[in-house]
Protein backbone atom coordinates (compact mmCIF):
# COMPACT_ATOMS: atom_id res chain seq x y z
CA UNK A 1 0.00 0.00 0.00
CA UNK A 2 1.34 3.42 -0.99
CA UNK A 3 0.98 6.12 1.68
CA UNK A 4 0.00 9.64 0.70
CA UNK A 5 2.56 12.36 1.46
CA UNK A 6 0.58 13.84 4.37
CA UNK A 7 0.09 10.47 6.09
CA UNK A 8 3.70 9.45 5.50
CA UNK A 9 4.91 12.75 7.01
CA UNK A 10 2.67 12.33 10.02
CA UNK A 11 4.08 8.86 10.67
CA UNK A 12 7.64 10.19 10.51
CA UNK A 13 6.79 12.94 12.99
CA UNK A 14 5.11 10.45 15.32
CA UNK A 15 8.29 8.37 15.34
CA UNK A 16 10.44 11.29 16.43
CA UNK A 17 11.15 11.72 20.16
CA UNK A 18 8.92 14.22 21.96
CA UNK A 19 10.85 17.34 22.88
CA UNK A 20 10.84 18.27 26.54
CA UNK A 21 11.98 21.21 28.59
CA UNK A 22 12.52 21.68 32.31
CA UNK A 23 10.49 24.43 33.93
CA UNK A 24 10.91 25.95 37.38
CA UNK A 25 7.89 27.41 39.17
CA UNK A 26 9.48 29.64 41.80
CA UNK A 27 7.29 31.25 44.46
CA UNK A 28 8.50 34.73 45.46
CA UNK A 29 7.28 35.73 48.90
CA UNK A 30 8.37 39.37 48.92
CA UNK A 31 7.19 39.98 45.36
CA UNK A 32 3.73 38.38 45.72
CA UNK A 33 4.48 36.50 42.53
CA UNK A 34 5.71 33.31 40.91
CA UNK A 35 8.47 33.16 38.30
CA UNK A 36 8.22 30.56 35.54
CA UNK A 37 11.73 29.75 34.33
CA UNK A 38 12.79 27.81 31.24
CA UNK A 39 16.00 26.15 32.42
CA UNK A 40 17.20 25.24 28.93
CA UNK A 41 16.72 28.82 27.70
CA UNK A 42 18.13 30.23 30.95
CA UNK A 43 15.36 32.82 31.22
CA UNK A 44 12.16 33.78 32.98
CA UNK A 45 9.34 33.18 30.50
CA UNK A 46 6.37 34.26 32.63
CA UNK A 47 5.53 35.92 35.93
CA UNK A 48 2.25 35.29 37.71
CA UNK A 49 0.67 37.50 40.34
CA UNK A 50 0.17 35.49 43.55
CA UNK A 51 -1.00 37.85 46.33
CA UNK A 52 -0.47 37.01 49.99
CA UNK A 53 3.27 36.22 50.31
CA UNK A 54 3.53 32.79 48.63
CA UNK A 55 6.19 30.34 49.78
CA UNK A 56 4.95 26.75 49.50
CA UNK A 57 4.71 25.20 46.03
CA UNK A 58 3.88 21.82 44.52
CA UNK A 59 4.30 21.75 40.75
CA UNK A 60 3.24 19.03 38.33
CA UNK A 61 2.61 18.87 34.57
CA UNK A 62 -1.14 19.17 35.11
CA UNK A 63 -1.29 21.87 37.77
CA UNK A 64 0.81 24.13 39.96
CA UNK A 65 -0.31 24.64 43.56
CA UNK A 66 0.82 27.58 45.68
CA UNK A 67 0.37 28.41 49.35
CA UNK A 68 0.31 32.07 50.42
CA UNK A 69 0.70 32.47 54.17
CA UNK A 70 -0.57 36.04 54.60
CA UNK A 71 -3.76 35.57 52.60
CA UNK A 72 -4.14 31.96 53.80
CA UNK A 73 -4.85 30.98 50.21
CA UNK A 74 -4.22 27.63 48.58
CA UNK A 75 -4.45 28.09 44.81
CA UNK A 76 -4.48 25.75 41.84
CA UNK A 77 -2.92 27.35 38.73
CA UNK A 78 -3.01 26.34 35.09
CA UNK A 79 0.68 25.55 34.39
CA UNK A 80 0.56 27.14 30.93
CA UNK A 81 -1.16 30.44 31.77
CA UNK A 82 -1.00 30.82 35.55
CA UNK A 83 -4.78 31.24 35.64
CA UNK A 84 -6.22 30.33 39.04
CA UNK A 85 -8.60 27.44 38.36
CA UNK A 86 -9.55 26.87 42.02
CA UNK A 87 -8.72 28.34 45.42
CA UNK A 88 -9.58 27.95 49.07
CA UNK A 89 -8.92 29.98 52.21
CA UNK A 90 -7.38 27.80 54.94
CA UNK A 91 -8.07 29.31 58.35
CA UNK A 92 -4.72 29.00 60.07
CA UNK A 93 -1.11 29.30 59.00
CA UNK A 94 -0.63 27.35 55.76
CA UNK A 95 3.04 27.03 54.81
CA UNK A 96 4.23 23.66 53.44
CA UNK A 97 2.64 21.55 50.72
CA UNK A 98 3.09 18.24 48.96
CA UNK A 99 0.99 16.59 46.25
CA UNK A 100 -0.17 12.98 46.33
CA UNK A 101 -1.13 12.99 42.65
CA UNK A 102 -1.87 9.25 42.49
CA UNK A 103 -4.60 9.61 45.11
CA UNK A 104 -5.80 13.06 44.09
CA UNK A 105 -4.85 14.73 47.37
CA UNK A 106 -2.80 17.63 48.65
CA UNK A 107 -1.29 17.92 52.11
CA UNK A 108 -0.81 21.41 53.58
CA UNK A 109 0.83 22.12 56.94
CA UNK A 110 -0.77 24.53 59.44
CA UNK A 111 1.97 26.37 61.31
CA UNK A 112 -0.38 27.74 63.97
CA UNK A 113 -2.63 24.80 64.81
CA UNK A 114 -0.32 21.73 64.75
CA UNK A 115 -2.20 19.99 61.98
CA UNK A 116 -2.10 19.01 58.32
CA UNK A 117 -5.00 19.69 56.00
CA UNK A 118 -5.85 16.89 53.55
CA UNK A 119 -7.33 18.58 50.46
CA UNK A 120 -8.88 17.20 47.27
CA UNK A 121 -6.57 18.39 44.50
CA UNK A 122 -9.28 19.14 41.90
CA UNK A 123 -11.95 21.03 43.79
CA UNK A 124 -9.71 22.10 46.72
CA UNK A 125 -12.10 20.83 49.37
CA UNK A 126 -10.75 19.94 52.83
CA UNK A 127 -11.31 16.21 53.36
CA UNK A 128 -9.89 15.87 56.86
CA UNK A 129 -7.08 17.03 59.15
CA UNK A 130 -4.18 15.17 60.75
CA UNK A 131 -2.76 16.03 64.16
CA UNK A 132 1.00 16.67 64.30
CA UNK A 133 3.51 18.41 66.57
CA UNK A 134 3.88 22.17 67.08
CA UNK A 135 4.66 24.43 64.08
CA UNK A 136 4.69 21.92 61.20
CA UNK A 137 6.64 23.24 58.21
CA UNK A 138 7.95 20.98 55.44
CA UNK A 139 5.99 18.00 54.14
CA UNK A 140 7.18 15.10 51.98
CA UNK A 141 5.71 11.99 50.40
CA UNK A 142 7.93 8.95 49.90
CA UNK A 143 8.71 7.95 46.34
CA UNK A 144 6.70 4.73 46.65
CA UNK A 145 3.74 6.68 48.04
CA UNK A 146 3.80 4.75 51.32
CA UNK A 147 4.68 7.45 53.85
CA UNK A 148 3.81 11.08 54.52
CA UNK A 149 6.25 13.01 56.72
CA UNK A 150 5.84 16.33 58.52
CA UNK A 151 8.68 18.40 60.01
CA UNK A 152 7.24 19.65 63.32
CA UNK A 153 9.64 22.51 64.01
CA UNK A 154 8.78 23.51 67.56
CA UNK A 155 8.37 19.90 68.71
CA UNK A 156 11.82 18.86 67.41
CA UNK A 157 10.18 15.84 65.81
CA UNK A 158 8.95 14.26 62.61
CA UNK A 159 5.39 12.95 62.33
CA UNK A 160 5.00 9.94 60.01
CA UNK A 161 1.72 8.68 58.53
CA UNK A 162 0.71 5.78 56.32
CA UNK A 163 -0.23 7.74 53.20
CA UNK A 164 -2.87 5.30 51.95
CA UNK A 165 -4.95 5.17 55.13
CA UNK A 166 -3.63 8.37 56.79
CA UNK A 167 -3.12 6.35 59.98
CA UNK A 168 -0.43 7.69 62.31
CA UNK A 169 2.73 5.61 61.97
CA UNK A 170 5.29 7.16 64.35
CA UNK A 171 6.80 10.29 65.85
CA UNK A 172 10.58 10.53 65.64
CA UNK A 173 12.72 12.92 67.67
CA UNK A 174 15.31 14.68 65.49
CA UNK A 175 17.61 17.70 65.83
CA UNK A 176 16.60 21.21 66.86
CA UNK A 177 13.87 22.89 64.77
CA UNK A 178 13.41 20.63 61.77
CA UNK A 179 12.07 22.53 58.78
CA UNK A 180 12.69 21.01 55.32
CA UNK A 181 12.84 17.30 54.55
CA UNK A 182 12.80 14.77 51.74
CA UNK A 183 12.85 11.04 51.00
CA UNK A 184 15.93 9.73 49.21
CA UNK A 185 15.56 7.34 46.24
CA UNK A 186 16.17 4.36 48.54
CA UNK A 187 13.38 5.47 50.90
CA UNK A 188 15.31 7.00 53.79
CA UNK A 189 14.05 10.31 55.18
CA UNK A 190 16.50 13.24 55.40
CA UNK A 191 15.53 16.12 57.70
CA UNK A 192 17.23 19.54 57.83
CA UNK A 193 17.39 20.90 61.39
CA UNK A 194 17.79 24.69 61.27
CA UNK A 195 18.50 24.98 65.01
CA UNK A 196 21.24 22.37 65.33
CA UNK A 197 22.84 22.72 61.88
CA UNK A 198 22.58 19.08 60.98
CA UNK A 199 20.57 16.53 59.01
CA UNK A 200 18.81 13.61 60.67
CA UNK A 201 18.56 10.43 58.58
CA UNK A 202 15.62 8.15 59.41
CA UNK A 203 14.39 4.71 58.40
CA UNK A 204 10.67 5.47 58.07
CA UNK A 205 9.55 1.85 58.38
CA UNK A 206 11.20 1.27 61.75
CA UNK A 207 11.15 4.96 62.79
CA UNK A 208 14.84 4.56 63.70
CA UNK A 209 17.36 7.40 63.51
CA UNK A 210 20.19 6.06 61.37
CA UNK A 211 22.59 9.01 61.50
CA UNK A 212 23.03 12.69 62.25
CA UNK A 213 25.12 14.54 59.66
CA UNK A 214 26.59 18.00 60.49
CA UNK A 215 26.13 20.50 57.66
CA UNK A 216 26.23 24.30 57.29
CA UNK A 217 24.51 27.07 59.20
CA UNK A 218 20.68 26.85 59.09
CA UNK A 219 19.98 23.90 56.78
CA UNK A 220 16.66 24.43 55.04
CA UNK A 221 15.85 22.28 51.97
CA UNK A 222 16.87 18.79 50.85
CA UNK A 223 16.97 17.25 47.35
CA UNK A 224 18.60 14.20 45.74
CA UNK A 225 20.55 13.42 42.57
CA UNK A 226 23.38 11.20 41.36
CA UNK A 227 23.87 9.35 44.66
CA UNK A 228 23.95 12.52 46.76
CA UNK A 229 21.73 14.58 49.03
CA UNK A 230 21.92 18.34 48.49
CA UNK A 231 21.16 20.55 51.50
CA UNK A 232 20.77 24.34 51.34
CA UNK A 233 22.37 26.25 54.23
CA UNK A 234 20.61 29.62 54.59
CA UNK A 235 23.09 31.51 56.77
CA UNK A 236 26.21 30.01 55.15
CA UNK A 237 25.19 30.73 51.53
CA UNK A 238 26.20 27.18 50.65
CA UNK A 239 24.97 23.80 49.49
CA UNK A 240 26.19 20.73 51.40
CA UNK A 241 26.63 17.59 49.29
CA UNK A 242 26.17 14.33 51.23
CA UNK A 243 27.20 10.96 49.82
CA UNK A 244 24.18 8.68 50.20
CA UNK A 245 26.33 5.57 50.65
CA UNK A 246 28.64 6.87 53.38
CA UNK A 247 26.53 9.77 54.74
CA UNK A 248 29.66 11.93 54.67
CA UNK A 249 29.70 15.51 53.41
CA UNK A 250 31.88 15.30 50.32
CA UNK A 251 31.60 18.88 49.05
CA UNK A 252 30.34 22.30 50.05
CA UNK A 253 29.27 24.52 47.14
CA UNK A 254 28.78 28.27 47.09
CA UNK A 255 25.28 29.46 46.24
CA UNK A 256 23.65 32.87 46.08
CA UNK A 257 22.71 34.72 49.23
CA UNK A 258 20.33 32.91 51.61
CA UNK A 259 19.55 29.71 49.67
CA UNK A 260 16.20 28.12 50.44
CA UNK A 261 14.26 25.82 48.12
CA UNK A 262 16.18 23.12 46.26
CA UNK A 263 14.97 20.57 43.70
CA UNK A 264 16.34 18.33 40.94
CA UNK A 265 15.18 17.92 37.35
CA UNK A 266 13.51 14.69 36.27
CA UNK A 267 16.65 12.95 34.95
CA UNK A 268 18.72 14.01 37.97
CA UNK A 269 21.32 15.86 35.89
CA UNK A 270 20.82 19.30 37.45
CA UNK A 271 20.17 20.69 40.92
CA UNK A 272 18.38 24.04 41.20
CA UNK A 273 18.62 26.32 44.24
CA UNK A 274 16.47 29.39 44.97
CA UNK A 275 18.46 32.28 46.49
CA UNK A 276 16.04 34.39 48.53
CA UNK A 277 18.15 37.53 48.97
CA UNK A 278 19.70 37.51 45.47
CA UNK A 279 16.45 37.07 43.51
CA UNK A 280 18.03 34.27 41.50
CA UNK A 281 18.17 30.53 41.10
CA UNK A 282 21.52 28.77 40.71
CA UNK A 283 21.71 25.66 38.53
CA UNK A 284 24.37 23.06 39.37
CA UNK A 285 25.58 20.10 37.34
CA UNK A 286 24.87 17.12 39.62
CA UNK A 287 27.84 15.15 38.28
CA UNK A 288 30.60 17.76 38.26
CA UNK A 289 29.05 19.89 41.06
CA UNK A 290 29.87 22.99 39.04
CA UNK A 291 27.63 26.01 38.47
CA UNK A 292 26.01 25.99 35.05
CA UNK A 293 24.14 29.28 35.22
CA UNK A 294 22.06 31.69 37.28
CA UNK A 295 18.61 32.97 36.30
CA UNK A 296 16.91 36.04 37.73
CA UNK A 297 13.51 35.67 39.40
CA UNK A 298 10.89 37.86 41.01
CA UNK A 299 11.59 39.37 44.44
CA UNK A 300 12.26 37.02 47.35
CA UNK A 301 12.26 33.50 45.83
CA UNK A 302 11.44 30.79 48.38
CA UNK A 303 10.38 27.78 46.24
CA UNK A 304 9.51 25.79 49.37
CA UNK A 305 8.53 22.42 47.91
CA UNK A 306 8.72 20.57 44.60
CA UNK A 307 9.04 23.33 42.00
CA UNK A 308 10.59 21.65 38.93
CA UNK A 309 8.56 20.03 36.14
CA UNK A 310 9.55 18.33 32.90
CA UNK A 311 7.17 19.62 30.26
CA UNK A 312 6.64 17.43 27.22
CA UNK A 313 6.12 19.36 23.97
Amino acid sequence: MRLGPSLAGALVLAALPVAARDLAFVTCQTGDALSVLDLQAGAEIARWSVPGKPAGVAASPGAVFTVAADSKKLRRHDPLTGTVTADITLDGGPIGITHDAARGRLFVSDWYSARIWVVADQRLEVLQTLKVGAAPAGLALSGDGRYLASADRDADQISLFEAETLAHHANVLVGVRPFGLGFSPDGRLFVGNVGSNDVTVIDPETAEVLATVPVGDRPYGVAFAKGHAFVTNQYADTLSVIDLATLAVVEVLDTGEYPEGVDTIANGAHVVVANWFDNTVTIFDADTLSVLQEIETCDGPRAFGAFLVEEKR
